[in-house]
């Protein structure tokens, strides 16, 4: 039982890391930390792995005396959504963008959002008990949980999505759907035939194995072809579960999150309905975002990787979109996390309601040449702990400066130290960044790896 929360829930590889002992051990310590007054809500999917984790975990919810509302194959938002109006704590079985081999689970706190840190921890220490010690018995008789099935949970999510655009239409527009064999194969098509738009579907055909199989957001290859082909005005690509989407213009081109930020924030700036005149995106946007968005007197506002911490920051301050630059986008007036298909349909929205091209609304942003490394280390804080090591990055950034920038950091579960370079050209970003590979090597003596 050594799996930890990472960025987003916690994954390993099906019936090897992510055993159905550990499943179960830590739905037990999930309903010790929230409670079991209310039923789970329990989503997944399209892995063959899906079902096995599904049991396990309602083992234990149910063992906690917890009882469990299953939504079966349902995109990440769409449980999440449910979890909100139903005001109840939900789990999605789900890797994400990984492929089928590894499985995992996001957690959700009453209400719909992501368990904090702080719940995070508490439900590792509980695992961790549970492990340890002799764990006191659950309850008996009447007080064992019980599972039973959603009465149309997909239709409920579909309805909300197409709600969102308040009775505006999306007809006379042609879409490409890259479901990624994933949890919106049946959910997205339904949603943007629903709204008028003339649809292809592609990878809806879920076997088990074939989630996010050369498709989807992952790999957009397949995608880029058939919008050309067939004279599509957008191609959406979503990921396994659903929460987020990277998008194809007219000729084929990837729009990405960041994109997809500057468009839509644009937009609502000019309908006077981007509140605080700002927008939350990460540490790892484009620099081609900061630029635009400055450039139209938004305020970007930077926070660390996830969305969660997006979510933080934009109902803090109140504001009306925030997200990152691999597709999860907030639009916190409609959901509470991520959610591709709603992002698609808002994207759209902007596209039919300006009459202009996707690829015009994205020429809006300059993309700088970003260059990502990965460097495997032995120690990332002795890395950390270094001052001299940060004082030359600083000084390699200021050198980049205006018209580019270094962003070096720790990963967050893995022994790596990541490395990202933006220049105003591909080569100069590579020769930053081999020069930032080499300082990391230099400190750590490690081996170069990415």
């Amino acid at each position: 039982m050594t799996l930890e929360f990472g960025t987003d829930g916690i994954r390993g590889l099906a019936n090897r890391e992510l055993t159905p002992e550990l499943v179960t051990a830590l739905a037990r310590a999930l309903v010790r930390v929230l409670g079991a007054e209310q039923a789970f809500i329990v989503g997944r999917d399209t892995r063959r792995s899906g079902p096995m984790v599904q049991a396990a975990l309602i083992a234990g919810m149910c063992s906690e005396g917890a009882d469990v509302e299953l939504a079966g194959v349902l995109p990440t938002p769409g449980v999440a959504h449910l979890a909100k109006v139903r005001g109840a704590p939900a789990a999605m079985i789900t890797a994400s963008h990984n492929t089928y081999e590894d499985n995992g689970i996001k957690f959700f706190a009453a209400g719909g959002r992501k368990i904090s840190e702080d719940l995070e921890h508490q439900v590792e220490f509980e695992l961790r008990a549970l492990a340890m010690d002799t764990p006191e018995p659950g309850p008996a008789g009447a007080g064992v949980g019980v599972d039973r099935t959603m009465e149309n949970p997909l239709d409920e999510y579909v309805g909300h999505v197409v709600g969102a655009l308040e009775g505006r239409r999306l007809d006379g527009i042609k879409v490409v759907l890259d479901c990624g064999n994933g949890a919106t194969f049946r959910s997205a098509p339904r949603i943007f035939k629903e709204l008028g738009a003339e649809i292809e579907i592609l990878n809806a055909w879920p076997d088990g194995t074939n989630i996010n199989k050369d498709c989807g957001s992952t790999d957009t290859a397949g995608l880029q072809e058939a919008v050309v082909a067939s004279g599509a005005r957008v191609g959406l690509a979503f990921d396994g579960d659903g929460d987020r989407v990277i998008a194809v213009d007219e000729r084929g081109g990837i729009v990405d999150g960041d994109q997809i930020l500057a468009i839509c924030a644009l937009d609502m700036n000019e309908r006077e309905a981007l509140r605080g005149n700002a927008v939350v995106a990460t540490v790892m946007s484009n620099l081609g975002l900061r630029r635009c968005l400055k450039d139209h007197d938004i305020e970007f506002i930077e926070v660390d990787v996830g969305d969660r911490n997006v979510l933080d920051e934009v109902e803090r301050r109140n504001l009306a979109i925030g997200g990152e630059q691999s597709g999860h986008i907030i639009f916190p007036d409609h959901a509470v996390g991520g959610d591709g298909t709603l992002t698609g349909a808002m994207l759209l929205d902007v596209v039919n309601g300006t009459g202009h091209s996707l690829g015009l609304l994205a020429g809006v942003m300059q993309k700088f040449p970003q260059v990502l490394r990965n460097v495997r280390v032995r120690d990332r804080g002795a890395i950390e702990a270094n001052s001299a090591f940060w004082e030359e990055a600083r000084q390699i950034d200021a050198e980049l400066q205006p018209d580019g920038r270094v962003l070096v950091r720790p990963s967050g579960t893995e022994p790596l130290i990541r490395v990202m370079v933006e220049a105003p050209s591909v080569e100069r970003a590579e020769l930053v960044a081999d020069r930032l590979v080499d300082l990391v090597e230099r400190t750590n003596r490690g081996p170069r790896q990415g």
